[in-house]
């Protein structure tokens, strides 16, 4: 049996960044990924977005991850290259209701450290944007979007060159703590039985399965997996905007949203639609509930514009009827298990919180 220190059980961008850190801490590193390559599944569908930290409960570990992670990913990119754009979000108030709301939305923000917030009349938001139609807006500055892929690809660089070893297409069938350390068995195509002392379960939407199949986890701590299905529609007309533009939230989401990727394409999106299995098919009728939502506050969008894109999993570990949900981190003296951390429930702001992620692992590890 081969015995190795360190163990990552996926290879999304958070499980990049964990073992980024662990290995530059001078820790071996294996990182076990079930798919042929890095971030196929959540962390290569979403909307790319450097989020500021707005919505977040405060005091959540999103909310303290998200702000912390944003600058760390902000000075990791411009250190590495990575293509982003400091671009900023508008949320925007198309009535003179939602224009109330827009100072709890700010409170609410400055107290989870986003202390940038500026609210702007309709004629200040209409001179950043000629194109929208909003009675006020909320601008959120350190907003931003990032090449995700191109990230992924500088983490796993660097956790090579720290010394970590990757092997794909393996994914783990079972495990067993006892006496300290955890002994793994992986399939796939070059099956392999490993003996490590630490586990970090950063399987995404895997991870309450993963954490299932390890003999001495206690079940009733693990949480139990929804799926939360996110649909994007892309734009054949040019949208004439520079920043990311959000509605004011409404029950049960932040509403059909406007992003742009890096070369400035728009795409709108993700609604929740709430699945019991990964299809990651775009059903084209749902786009038409989109066009008045975004009508809103564009009101020229030409008929016909919208066009299926691509899909998304949220990892939910809350059912329908919660509206939310935080990061569920849990080291040995959350469940009793030596040298095992699992990360429960990341789903967005994960991107933005990845860096911040990785040094809370890292902590929990030396702990």
């Amino acid at each position: 049996m081969d015995k190795v220190e360190c163990v990552v059980i996926g290879a999304g961008v958070i499980g990049l960044a964990v073992a980024r850190r662990l290995a530059q801490a001078g820790r071996e590193v294996v990182v076990l990924e079930a798919a042929e390559g890095i971030g196929t599944v959540t962390s290569s569908r979403n909307s790319e977005v450097i989020h500021a930290g707005i919505y977040y409960p405060a005091g959540s570990l999103m909310a303290r991850m998200c702000v912390s992670g944003k600058q760390a990913l902000y000075h990791y990119c411009r250190e590495h290259g990575i293509p982003h754009k400091n671009c900023g979000k508008l949320i925007v108030a198309t009535t003179p209701n939602e224009t109330e709301k827009l100072q709890s939305i700010r409170a609410h923000a400055e107290a989870n450290g986003v202390l940038d917030m500026r609210t702007l009349p309709g004629e200040a938001a209409r001179a950043l944007e000629p194109a929208l139609d909003c009675d006020a807006a909320l601008l959120s500055p350190s907003t931003g979007i990032i090449d995700s892929h191109a990230y992924m690809l500088a983490l796993r660089g660097d956790a090579e060159a720290a010394g970590a070893a990757f092997a794909f297409r393996t994914p783990l069938e079972r495990g067993k703590a006892a006496s300290g350390r955890i002994e793994l068995d992986a399939g796939g195509d070059a099956p392999i039985t490993l003996e490590c002392r630490l586990l970090v379960n950063a399987a995404g939407l895997a991870a309450p399965a993963v954490a299932r199949s390890i003999d001495g986890m206690p079940l009733e701590l693990i949480p139990p997996a929804y799926l939360a299905k996110g649909n994007y529609f892309s734009c054949s007309a040019k949208a004439p905007f520079s920043h990311l533009i959000y509605p004011v939230p409404e029950p049960g989401g932040l509403g059909v949203h406007l992003t742009l990727d890096m070369a400035g394409q728009a795409r709108f999106g993700p609604d929740v639609e709430w699945v019991d299995h990964i299809d990651y098919a775009v059903d084209p009728a749902r786009g038409e509930r989109f066009y008045p939502a975004i009508r809103r506050y564009w009101p020229a969008l030409p008929d016909g514009a919208l066009m299926p894109s691509y899909s998304g999993m949220r990892p939910k570990i809350v059912p329908p009827a919660v509206a939310r949900q935080d990061f569920l981190i849990q080291g040995p003296r959350d469940h009793g298990v030596d040298g095992l951390i699992n990360l429960f429930g990341i789903e967005s702001p994960g991107l933005t919180s990845s860096l911040a992620i990785a040094d809370h692992v890292g902590d929990l590890a030396d702990a």
